[in-house]
């Protein structure tokens, strides 16, 4: 008998009225809210303005969403596309299934796109964005509690995960992995704070140990999960995935550091308005001192005629 365990919700679903409010788009909503405001305040602290990382993020998040998905649905295609199964499920994205590794990807160029726009090196804006990031992971995971998915192996430990019976799924207490995940987001969120703060990291490396740490603890806690997944010489993808990912986020933090130490001055260029008018005035002082010159070119020209004329005489 269970003295203790983590309930699961019964639905994922609240009706309020005609509009059905799914738990699991609600924490990815808030993840992406808590991420915007959270790195609005760094960006600012940074010496950016307010509301740039808004307009950015409306091009990143878009491109995250389709990026995860497709992560998903490529790497778990027998479940829409195998004998039984129906394809037009891999679009209901509010039942659950983004990867982060495809978020990430695509949302990074949906970000290019907008830093481009802006004239805002991207680097810059990742590191203002990599503990929020963090945090909106650590929110977005317990969307997967309210679909009762993605949880780990069977335990009786007093914090396991109950789960109901349903499809794909058999009654019994399991490891919240989902839980472990969100803690270590915040953890690793609040680490990257400490040490952007204390070694002032700059040029990608702020969102790069974000990456390396996220990769760290997403591996061992992929390990314990025990919903299908496709193996490679005996380890889940998402595992090999995050050793791959680590690799390449450390490597980038030590050759960056090298090529590139220190924190960049400028993360934002002076707006188009403001340097126009300067040129404006400027060259308006410019013209008016070439217009003195002139008239005083002219009047030493005038007096040299007079000369001339009163010489012939």
């Amino acid at each position: 008998m269970d003295l203790a365990y983590i309930p699961s919700p019964s639905t994922g679903v609240i009706e309020l009225g005609p509009i059905p409010l799914r738990g699991y788009a609600f924490c990815i909503i808030i993840g992406v809210f808590i991420a915007v405001w959270y790195g609005n305040k760094r960006w600012v602290a940074r010496g950016g303005k307010a509301g740039t990382v808004a307009d950015i993020a409306v091009w990143a998040v878009p491109f995250g969403l389709v990026g995860g998905r497709l992560y998903h649905v490529v790497t778990d295609y027998q479940l829409y596309f195998s004998e039984g199964q129906n394809w037009v499920d891999a679009f209901k994205i509010w039942e659950g299934g983004l990867g982060i590794w495809g978020a990430v990807a695509l949302g990074a160029v949906g970000a290019w796109i907008g830093c481009r726009r802006r004239g805002i090196p991207l680097p810059a804006w990742a590191d203002a964005m990599a503990p929020g990031l963090a945090f909106a992971q650590a929110i977005g995971r317990w969307g997967n509690w309210f679909n009762q998915e993605l949880y780990g192996r069977p335990t009786d430990v007093p914090w396991a995960l109950k789960i109901s019976e349903g499809v794909n799924r058999e009654a019994g207490t399991y490891h919240p992995t989902f839980l472990y995940e969100s803690l270590w987001c915040v953890g690793a969120a609040l680490l990257v704070i400490w040490a952007d703060r204390r070694f002032k990291l700059g040029h990608g490396r702020v969102f790069a140990l974000y990456v390396a740490l996220y990769c760290a603890g997403r591996g061992w806690i992929e390990y314990m999960r025990v919903d299908e997944a496709h193996h490679v010489l005996g380890l889940r993808l998402n595992v090999w995935t995050s050793i791959v990912v680590f690799v390449c986020a450390v490597a980038y933090f030590v050759i960056s550091a090298k090529m590139r130490p220190g924190r960049e001055e400028v993360v934002e260029p002076v707006s188009l308005e403001k340097s126009g008018s300067s040129d404006t005035s400027d060259s308006g002082s410019g013209d008016g001192a070439g217009s003195d010159d002139g008239a005083d070119a002219a009047a030493e020209d005038s007096a040299g005629h007079r000369a001339d004329a009163e010489a012939k005489d």
